[in-house]
């Protein structure tokens, strides 16, 4: 074998190993980009998605909207027509009857009277808010039946 044959081999070798290390990156780095591309691909599915979710909602929100206002428009409607009628019939309207009752006290002087004050503090000695509030006597633990010694 001929040493400048051996140059020549040497180069064409390290070309092939080359050239596979190349297609195997390629390879390998490719898979990520059908990846990237199939995640892209999802992204924007996903923001259609969004979109059409969203005009949905924005058309319920309208709807529920238009749906309250018809609602005042009859509950005044129908105010107008009960204050109609009323006044038809010589009686006193609805709102002027809701103010007077708000105008009188809840209470009249003699009820007020055995109505106490609120405390923010305990009775005497026994309240919730004394110091042995809870704790028995020792009086108390003698008291306490034992269990039966065998």
């Amino acid at each position: 074998m001929d040493y400048g044959n051996v140059n020549w081999i040497v180069a064409i070798v390290s070309l092939l190993a080359g050239l596979g290390i190349g297609a195997i990156g390629y390879r390998m780095l490719g898979t990520s980009s059908t990846q990237l591309q199939e995640l892209r691909r999802q992204l924007a599915e996903r923001e259609r998605e969004l979109g059409v979710v969203r005009e949905g909602l924005d058309e319920h929100f309208s709807q529920v909207s238009m749906m309250v206002s018809n609602i005042q428009r009859e509950m005044r409607t129908l105010e107008h027509r009960l204050t109609e009628d009323a006044s038809t019939l010589n009686c006193e309207p609805v709102k002027n009857r809701q103010l007077k009752a708000a105008d009188q006290p809840a209470l009249t002087g003699a009820e007020s009277d055995e109505i106490p004050a609120p405390r923010d503090y305990a009775d005497g000695s026994g309240g919730t808010l004394s110091e042995d509030f809870g704790l028995k006597s020792n009086q108390d633990k003698n008291e306490l039946p034992q269990p039966p010694r065998y």
